[in-house]
């Protein structure tokens, strides 16, 4: 039996790349074939995002593109699927199906079914599904790091946030299933994890009640061939010293911390509902930096809130200056139907929230430019990502970084250095967000 040939467009997160992969993996494994042109495909998925307006215009845009400009099949999938699969069905009928968060482990199955004449399936039942351990994966980074899923959902309830209504409760995997699956990644060549979850710092607490990230690590460290161990999403209020202590002794496990504060005020922390405070928020930032002084920390906020006033907005200026942040992203406020921060009043501007952001990228632009002048005359061992063609110049990323999130490091040398081997380069010059060095 001929099988067709599927192309994947993944927009949005690492949660949404996982979900691609194990798509990829599974049409692999059932004799389908992933083309990497769109043109050449009879079918595209689009694994979609719908996480901020931006976002899903994005999303939209992509699926009208490859209307216009494909033969192929369209299949939706993913966070904009799960959200408004009834309402585009209706609006963009070419659509042969609409696939959500959980449902994409069946995606054989409804190309079967579009192949036998079915047309605008909706699959977006049960959003809080746990998903089966050992579904097929392709990896589609490269060939040396990989994201691993450790939970799933989210049960915070931020009141700006859809994410619960997109991805279901928080589901943590068992700590057995992650190392096998951490142990059949790093027997395939990988060098690098980055642990991702909505949330990983209550990894645990709804299979074992109790917070388990510690104990993960613990695990993970221990499995050769493994270099680096990366956390993302770390969130303030659960971090304590056990924590910080248990990312200290796993010597694989980067000394890098990745913490969404969100806001500085304790008023529009209140109204995010984001059960942690200013106070808190500083004292883990010093419980870090006590017990790993060259810890790079990362955040994001969120400008123009409801109700943010100038004052809220200047004390979140003077608290980035106070407490400077190595890495630093931001968004816009964006108002989304169905969640509580929908209804709230005073809303902001998008001329003021515009302004507010770029004053914000501002000030972080000097901190982080005054910071990346501190790694000059160091030497840092960076895990080399692609060779610039035509130069001899290669790109890595420091233990500091998280690949296509923050800087790189351009590295000059006459010897041959192999794409996922990590080397000891002397920092001798630094841009804004990135670093220059030689071997």
């Amino acid at each position: 039996m001929k099988r067709n040939k599927i192309y994947i467009e993944t927009l949005g997160c690492s949660k949404n790349l996982v979900d691609s992969e194990h798509m990829t993996g599974i049409l692999l494994a059932k004799g389908y074939q992933i083309v990497a042109n769109p043109e050449e495909s009879e079918f595209v998925i689009v694994n979609t995002c719908a996480f901020v307006n931006d976002a899903k215009k994005e999303s939209i845009d992509m699926i009208f593109n490859m209307l216009a400009n494909t033969d192929s099949k369209i299949i939706v999938s993913g966070c904009l699927a799960q959200r408004y699969a009834e309402e585009l069905v209706k609006e963009i009928p070419e659509v042969v199906a609409y696939v959500g968060t959980t449902q994409f482990q069946y995606i054989d199955s409804v190309i079967d079914k579009v192949n036998n004449g079915e047309n605008n399936i909706i699959l977006t039942d049960n959003v809080s599904l746990i998903l089966p351990e050992h579904l097929p994966r392709k990896i589609l980074t490269p060939e040396h790091y990989a994201f691993v899923k450790i939970a799933e959902g989210c049960d915070n309830s931020c009141t700006y946030c859809i994410i619960p209504q997109l991805r279901g409760a928080f589901r943590s995997r068992r700590i057995e299933d992650i190392v096998d699956e951490v142990k059949s990644l790093v027997k395939g060549g990988i060098k690098e994890i980055i642990l991702i979850a909505q949330d990983t710092t209550r990894y645990g607490i709804d299979l074992y009640n109790e917070f388990k990230l510690g104990d993960l690590l613990d695990s993970l460290n221990s499995i050769e061939d493994l270099k680096w161990i990366r956390i993302q999403y770390m969130y303030p209020d659960v971090i304590d010293e056990d924590l910080v202590l248990s990312i200290k002794r796993n010597e694989k496990v980067v000394s890098y911390f990745d913490i969404p504060i969100q806001h500085s005020s304790n008023k529009i922390l209140k109204l995010m509902n984001r059960h942690t405070t200013r106070e808190n928020i500083i004292d883990v930032l010093n419980l870090i930096k006590f017990h790993i002084p060259d810890a790079v920390i990362r955040t994001t906020l969120i400008v123009g809130f409801p109700g943010e006033t100038d004052e809220d907005f200047n004390d979140l200026i003077e608290f980035i200056t106070a407490h400077p942040f190595n890495r630093l992203g931001a968004f816009k406020y964006s108002d989304e139907e169905n969640t509580p921060a929908y209804n709230l009043p005073l809303k902001i501007d998008e001329e003021i929230k515009e302004q507010r952001y770029n004053a914000l990228m501002s000030v972080q632009l000097d901190i982080s430019n005054r910071m990346m002048t501190n790694f000059i005359d160091k030497t840092l061992p960076v895990i080399i990502d692609e060779i610039i063609e035509g130069e001899p110049i290669y790109m890595g990323r420091t233990q500091y970084d998280t690949p296509e999130v923050d800087g790189v490091v351009y590295v000059h040398t006459d010897k041959k250095l192999i794409v996922g081997n990590i080397y000891n380069v002397h920092i001798n010059d630094s841009l804004e967000y990135d670093l220059i060095g030689e071997i």
